[in-house]
């Protein structure tokens, strides 16, 4: 059944610039890996570590050499690997949807399908993040007993102080992200220290924003993501973890050292031509997302495990 020129609303091309700018607004993990394009499904992960910040002697007498310098060096392979559904738009529902202009159907199911594979990527990230076995004895910390940030007599900002110190101590640059999970934001922003912090200049709530200006932080954002595996069991996707990272503000590509990357090809996520399918009487509309993050820059992050 062909569609009406009037169904025909979107075209593939459209369809697939909708999906690159898709964002779940409760999906973090591209904060502490920002997406850089790649032209191929593998290679060597572009690393970096304290050369990458190192002051250099730059000066130079007439007729002598220049120095040379390379940022980054080739370390672990990376494979991408490709994420792939169908959003599926019945035929009942296309008609239907044709009786109330402005309804795009084809677009919303498209969203839904986006949506699975952002939460895909996002568990793939944080488990990247929150492994301590990626991390050296120097950025890594298990907090227990009285230290743990739902205690009231912690320090939360001592805590984040030393990590940035430890951070800064092996690269020469303060971390500027923080990443909380569910747990670990709820027991900083009603911690006694932190509200006291507040208290004479806001009423509401602590916010991420808040807890940013507070730590001199470019960005602190909560990893609120909850997924359900096949037999129902729900998985805080973020755990009980506190992540401070070194990221680029506007990364211009692999080159520019990070904590993490998400290397994805080029064009992706892409919404593939859609079909008609006779036996489910139904338009099918194929979205691939081709993408893998690595870890490039782990001395310049930071674990904080059991803060709450």
């Amino acid at each position: 059944m062909p569609m009406s020129p009037n169904e025909v609303r979107v075209i593939d091309p459209v369809l697939t610039e909708i999906a690159q700018g898709y964002r779940h607004a409760e999906h973090v993990g591209q904060v502490l890996f920002p997406q850089v394009p790649v032209q191929v499904s593998g290679g060597q992960v572009l690393e970096f570590g304290r050369e990458s910040f190192k002051l250099y002697q730059v000066r130079r007498a007439p007729g002598a050499a220049t120095k040379r310098i390379q940022f980054g060096f080739l370390g672990k392979s990376f494979a991408l690997v490709q994420d792939s559904l169908e959003a599926q738009v019945p035929r009942e529902y296309q008609r239907d949807a044709s009786r109330a202009p402005g309804v795009d159907l084809a677009q919303r199911s498209i969203a839904g399908a986006l949506r699975a594979l952002s939460l895909t990527l996002e568990y793939d990230q944080a488990q990247l993040a929150t492994n301590a076995a990626n991390y050296d004895a120097n950025h890594k910390v298990s907090l227990s007993g009285g230290d743990k940030w739902s205690d009231g007599t912690s320090n939360p900002a001592g805590d984040i102080d030393d990590a940035r110190e430890a951070v800064r101590a092996s690269v020469g640059i303060y971390p500027n992200t923080l990443l909380l999970s569910a747990q670990a934001f709820s027991a900083v922003k009603t911690h006694p220290q932190v509200v006291e912090r507040f208290k004479y200049t806001s009423r509401d709530s602590v916010t991420p924003d808040m807890l940013a200006g507070l730590w001199d932080l470019r960005a602190v954002v909560v990893g609120k993501a909850v997924a359900f595996n096949d037999a129902g069991a729900d998985i805080d996707i973020w755990g009980n973890n506190a992540i401070l990272a070194y990221t680029p503000d506007n990364s211009s590509g692999m080159e520019e050292p990070s904590f993490g990357y998400t290397y994805t090809m080029q064009g992706h996520p892409l919404v593939e031509k859609p079909y008609y399918e006779n036996n489910a009487k139904s338009w099918i509309y194929p979205v691939t997302y081709e993408r893998v993050p690595v870890l490039t820059g782990i001395l310049s992050g930071f674990l904080i495990q059991n803060p709450a």
